[in-house]
């Protein structure tokens, strides 16, 4: 009984968990060298062109399994000791291809205590960290998470707060103050702008890109072609895909955008997929 009273009096603390949808080992796509890859479950954004429609919600939820022929439920609550173990796996990978941990979504920063408190794990283990995120946070919470990033990948979805907001059900003021944050703290940041069709695809949605950018100290930045790679998971969820009717575009169809932002002095990239 006195054992009870206190526990009653003095509980244990409670771990910190974070919810988790995937976890992908040797990955070579997020960053420098050899990377595992998180991704937390939960995002403030509904954008319309999702390709991972399973990291939106921040609960486990059900998901058809195509190889398994049944639903299976996506998303885990893991402690940061329970990732650590699985990320400390793979150093010799790291440290052999100047690798490290990428956090990705979902958004990060949705979920930012534990993301915080996994940041200081790994940085402590010594390993670089990675992190591709939209910024749509507090600027508070933004400067916090950034003392333990190595290297960013920041989507900059919209210039124009009303297009964002029907694109993406979300306002584009934080995202851009935070923006401006990483660039005025130096952070080692990679801008990539996902172009869709009717959102950002005008000619002159690429001008204000660059007024903009050049606004901002944004020097290089990288075109992300609309796919539909997401759409077997709309199926897969029971969701209807807004944009399951639209046509893909691929890296010949961002020229004219890549030379309006070359012309602003802009360093522009396609990504080809």
């Amino acid at each position: 009984m006195q054992s009870e009273l206190s526990q009653q009096k003095h509980p244990l603390p409670q771990v910190k968990t974070g919810l988790i949808f995937n976890i992908q080992k040797f990955s070579l796509n997020d960053g420098p060298g050899i990377r595992t890859v998180i991704f937390f479950k939960g995002c403030p954004l509904r954008c319309a062109w999702c390709s991972n429609p399973e990291s939106q919600l921040r609960r486990p939820e059900q998901m058809y399994d195509e190889n398994k022929k049944k639903n299976i439920t996506v998303g885990k609550y893991w402690t940061v000791a329970e990732l650590m173990d699985i990320i400390l796996q793979d150093r010799p990978f790291y440290e052999e291809s100047g690798g490290g941990v990428t956090f990705s979504g979902g958004e990060v920063l949705f979920q930012a205590p534990f993301a915080i408190e996994l940041a200081k794990a790994i940085k402590k283990a010594g390993l670089h960290l990675a992190c591709e995120t939209t910024g749509d946070c507090s600027s508070r919470i933004f400067k916090e998470f950034m003392q333990y990033i190595d290297f960013m990948y920041y989507d900059c979805k919209q210039w124009n707060a009303r297009k964002h907001r029907i694109g993406t059900s979300g306002d584009n003021k934080r995202i851009l103050t935070n923006l401006e944050l990483a660039i005025a703290f130096e952070v080692n940041i990679h801008i990539r702008i996902p172009i869709i069709p009717g959102f950002n695809y005008d000619l002159d949605d690429a001008v204000h890109f660059g007024e903009l950018f050049n606004k901002i100290g944004i020097t290089a930045v990288e075109l992300l072609p609309f796919h539909q790679f997401g759409l077997k998971k709309y199926r897969d969820l029971n969701r209807e895909y807004p944009l399951k009717k639209q046509a893909q575009l691929h890296a010949e169809d961002l020229v004219d955008y890549q030379k309006v932002l070359e012309q602003a002095g802009i360093r522009t990239t396609i990504n080809g997929w």
